[in-house]
């Protein structure tokens, strides 16, 4: 394998997960401010509601690691897309509605989660062209 593409989607992974997990807790943490955000989530809803979603990345890593490229490569596909889930903010307020840390923590999700599945389209390309 190319230690290349090995470091570039192990970067947009970690890079991913990282702004996941910081829009998450700003979500968590400032619930209350984020405008017209249902009552029932709380912090506790929106902590485990990223665990489940990091758990898929993690089932993605451990295929990879047990040598399944591509249902590894599908699933991290998968987990990238679900960091589009953060524009649905945008469906209960409008984007001028949120503070600016709101709007930064649901823009670095989604372009991280963009990057990765760049990442993971490209590598997946590359390997069924091989076979």
């Amino acid at each position: 394998m190319n230690k290349k593409r090995i470091d570039a989607l192990a970067i947009a992974l970690g890079a991913y997960c990282a702004a996941s997990l910081l829009h998450f807790a700003h979500n968590a943490e400032f619930a209350a401010d984020y405008p017209n955000l249902p009552a029932s989530i709380t912090r506790e809803t929106v902590y485990l509601a990223w665990l489940g979603i990091a758990s898929i990345g993690a089932i993605a890593c451990l295929l990879l690691w047990r040598g399944y490229q591509i249902a590894g490569l599908a699933v991290i596909a998968t987990y990238a897309a679900l960091g589009f889930d953060g524009l649905l903010h945008y469906d209960l307020a409008p984007v001028s509605a949120h503070s600016g840390m709101m709007n930064f923590t649901i823009w670095l999700e989604v372009a991280a989660a963009a990057i990765l599945l760049f990442v993971v389209a490209s590598r997946m390309v590359k390997r069924l062209r091989k076979a």
